[in-house]
């Protein structure tokens, strides 16, 4: 058996470690960037965009963001009527 085609135990090392590094650097690009997606969508809402922080808790940050964006009133919404009037139709008179 030649030992050139197995890596010693140096370069496994290093493989790992860039592995690791590169996952790691990965992980965080996307966390920031569903916290940016969250901020802007809590934004537009009307709430604090700072909710969006909420995505750091392990587990149950981002349902806790769904949560408060699924059930909760919009201010952005607020003294918006519920639906527009349709052609046609009038609302009966009393």
């Amino acid at each position: 058996m030649d030992n050139s085609q197995y890596m010693n135990a140096n370069q496994a090392a290093a493989f790992a470690g860039s592995f690791i590094v590169v996952f790691w650097l990965f992980a965080l690009a996307l966390t920031v960037l569903f916290i940016w997606f969250y901020w802007r969508i809590f934004a537009k809402a009307g709430f604090s965009g700072a909710l969006a922080l909420l995505n750091l808790v392990p587990a149950v940050g981002p349902l806790i963001c769904i949560l408060i964006l699924a059930f909760g009133d919009w201010p952005a919404l607020q003294g918006r009527t519920s639906a527009p009037v349709q052609s046609g139709y009038a609302p009966p008179t009393s």
